[in-house]
């Protein structure tokens, strides 16, 4: 379900591209005009980012995550009924928020689900949406038809009697059947697609909300690195980087081939689509290779295969040629790092809602910030290619920046390495002496069998010496021939009887000496 949500939150955020100009006929406005639409939406992101990483640690994963898809099915249904631009942006912005917490609640459940063994998954979830963006152009091409392109159009097309109402007009009426009633159509289908997934979702609250106790639970007692803070910020500037990169290579390839190096605008548009189309490839094969590659190592490979492919276009920017190969480079080597970095950081400290939300700004505010300043300075310096500059200079800060965050997240394990061998060591230590301990009290249990011992054969000897004793005061009264043949044998009994006694006798100081000793 969260792979179908995700699905569908790309269908919704990319179907705005290709049905802007039907949208902006819809509000009697020219293209230039509405472009803040996207800065509404931008807005409403951010803002439900940051909500959704609240609400997320207080709320059933899949309530919240039902609630942000039903909001974005009402959002898509009226999106096509707004008759006004301030009516739009609104509508804009409040569909912003409900993507921007599912953006954040979906990524968070993947870790609440897998945690750091979820990367395969992760890849498969950012996948699906851009799947789903891959998706969204073709709908909108079956439900509206063959239309002319925004570059096509004309600020005068705009200005037709037919389409310029009056102010007053407009304030009439706020919302009001389309148009083109095949916009409702595209709308519709995707809204009824995310109503059908947001029902699901609410089943799945009241099926499993005992589980959802267990889960948070287990989360409480994660682990936290040492410097869980730190390594958040360098995330976010990480994230920031990246996305914005990614964006902004998206969004200007299409002017810079045709501008700077002189491309055809159907080369210009083959040009854009190998860049998406080996993006959303290699996040489909990324799903494979996560299940064998460590999260870290992606990124490492990612980051190599994007400074040198944006090396290859800096270098080679007026070659064709380099161009395509090196822009097909450039898409596959982006396509994994965003799940990856995700999947890599939650196998050194547990991420929660807020965390999530935190490193999803950043990955926002690079969306909207990066493009829009290298558009500016695109205007002023058109002799330059300043999309390949910011392509080198966003992977050069992502290979500095991953370094530094591993650094950070190993360290205090090395440290904790070395107090898990130390107390090794101590319980060795320990189990030793004990066992010395115990040989001690063996050898002590030893004597004291010795003695007893020592003096059992003590009394069994004085016996035999009173026996000898008699048996010669007896023998001295028999007849004297008796006498002198038994005494030999009797004398031999009576002297070696002493004898004996006296090396026993001297056995036992020594055996208790040995036992005291011990």
């Amino acid at each position: 379900m969260l792979f179908a949500s995700f699905l569908g939150l790309g269908l919704s955020v990319a179907i705005v591209g290709p049905t802007f100009q039907d949208l902006a006929t819809n509000v009697n406005r020219n293209i230039s005009s509405l472009s803040f639409i996207f800065v509404g939406r931008a807005f409403g992101y951010l803002s439900g980012s940051v909500i959704g990483g609240l609400l997320v640690d207080v709320m059933n994963y899949f309530l919240l995550l039902g609630i942000s898809m039903l909001a974005t099915t009402v959002g898509l249904y009226l999106v096509p009924f707004c008759k006004t631009a301030v009516l739009l942006t609104v509508m804009m912005c409040v569909f912003g928020t409900s993507i921007g917490i599912l953006d954040t609640g979906g990524n968070v459940l993947i870790l609440a689900l897998w945690g750091d063994k979820g990367a395969p998954h992760m890849q498969a979830l950012h996948f699906s949406f851009a799947l789903g963006a891959f998706l969204a152009p073709l709908l909108a091409k079956l439900a509206l038809g063959p239309t002319a392109s925004a570059e096509n159009c004309t600020e005068a097309d705009f200005h037709h009697p037919a389409l310029n109402r009056s102010s007053e007009a407009d304030s009439e009426a706020l919302f009001g059947v389309p148009n083109d009633m095949n916009l409702l159509w595209a709308y519709a289908v995707i809204g009824t697609y995310m109503f059908l997934v947001s029902v699901i979702l609410f089943g799945l609250f009241f099926k499993n909300s005992s589980k959802q106790e267990k889960t948070r639970a287990s989360a409480q007692t994660s682990r936290r690195a040492k410097y869980h803070n730190a390594l958040l910020c360098l995330l976010f500037l990480f994230f920031f980087f990246y996305v914005g990169a990614e964006v902004t290579y998206g969004s200007y390839v299409f002017s810079f081939a045709t501008t700077h190096a002189g491309m055809k605008e159907s080369e210009a548009a083959g040009l854009n689509s190998i860049f998406w189309g080996t993006f959303a490839v290699c996040r489909g094969l990324a799903i494979f290779f996560a299940t064998c590659l460590q999260p870290g190592t992606m990124i490492v490979l990612s980051n190599i295969g994007s400074l040198t492919s944006s090396l290859f276009l800096v270098l080679f920017d007026k070659k064709p040629i380099c161009l395509w190969i090196a822009t097909a480079v450039y898409g596959a080597s982006m396509a994994t790092t965003f799940p990856s970095g995700i999947s890599w950081i939650e196998q050194y400290t547990t991420i929660h809602g807020k965390s999530a939300a935190f490193f999803v700004v950043g990955a926002a505010l690079g969306e909207m910030a990066i493009p829009a300043v290298i558009g500016i300075l695109q205007g002023k310096y058109p002799d330059l290619p300043v999309v390949l500059y910011t392509s080198l200079g966003a992977s050069i800060a992502t290979g500095v920046l991953f370094p530094v965050l591993y650094k950070l997240a190993t360290s205090p394990l090395d440290h904790q390495r070395k107090e898990n061998r130390k107390s090794e060591d101590q319980k060795a230590l320990l189990s030793s002496s004990g066992l010395n301990e115990y040989e001690e009290e063996n050898e002590e249990e030893d004597a004291e069998k010795w003695n007893e011992m020592d003096f059992e054969m003590i009394e069994t000897d004085d016996t035999m010496r009173h026996s000898v004793i008699e048996t010669s005061r007896s023998s001295s009264m028999e007849p004297t021939a008796e006498i002198y043949n038994q005494y030999p044998s009797n004398a031999l009994v009576f002297e070696s009887s002493p004898v004996n006694t006296g090396s026993h006798m001297k056995h036992l100081p020594e055996t208790r000496t040995k036992g005291t000793n011990t």
